[in-house]
């Protein structure tokens, strides 16, 4: 199909991962051929370091040129984390927006290697020799770098306590703060209303 967009709702490559994307049959088509995806509730492991609370859904769209694709996905998903001011756990929502250049490992017509341009970027993603793209790293790599950095339970969250350390909401009680001895002195300075201190 040249130049137009068939829909596979349910792309699974032969070991059932969603998230891994069998292209031998869009790289045997004209560049111009589109092909889109949809994905829904896809569990991502963050590991230790990224918490992903809520499945990964979005849609991917496949285009074939004549040197390989162009990935153009995009993702919703949630991070759990802490407030940064007050500790408080929640939960962000982030949305993440792939757009690549995918290349060819195999040339699918003659079997043989496609050896990488000498401009080439070694990290740029590639398909496997079966002519599969792994989404899953690409994927977990764009919701980390839009891991916010200092996450914020409300935009005016009051943060915590330095005395008692609880949050400093309505109703906290201010605390009387002991003075440093060394600024003592400063409480007999005094200003009368002509501004000569004394």
């Amino acid at each position: 199909m040249t130049g137009s967009a068939a829909r596979h709702p349910h792309p699974v490559d032969a070991h059932g991962d969603p998230l891994t994307l069998a292209l031998s049959g869009l790289l045997a088509e004209a560049p111009g051929a589109v092909r889109e995806y949809a994905i829904d509730g896809v569990v991502v492991d963050g590991g230790e370091d990224l918490v992903i609370a809520e499945p990964v859904t979005g849609r991917i769209r496949m285009s074939r040129t004549n040197r390989g694709l162009v990935l153009d996905a995009r993702f919703t998903t949630a991070l759990a984390g802490e407030c940064a001011r007050c500790l408080r756990p929640l939960v962000t929502r982030v949305a993440v927006h792939l757009d690549e250049e995918i290349l060819p490992t195999i040339d699918l017509a003659s079997g043989q290697p496609v050896p990488p341009e000498e401009d080439a970027d070694p990290e740029a993603p590639r398909l496997t020799d079966h002519h599969e793209l792994e989404l899953r790293p690409l994927v977990l790599e764009a919701i980390s770098l839009a891991e916010p950095i200092a996450p914020l339970c409300e935009p005016d969250c009051p943060g915590l306590c330095p005395e008692c350390g609880e949050r400093r909401e309505a109703g906290h009680a201010d605390h009387d703060v002991p003075i440093d001895p060394r600024l003592e002195a400063l409480l007999a300075f005094r200003v009368d209303e002509d501004g000569d201190s004394g």
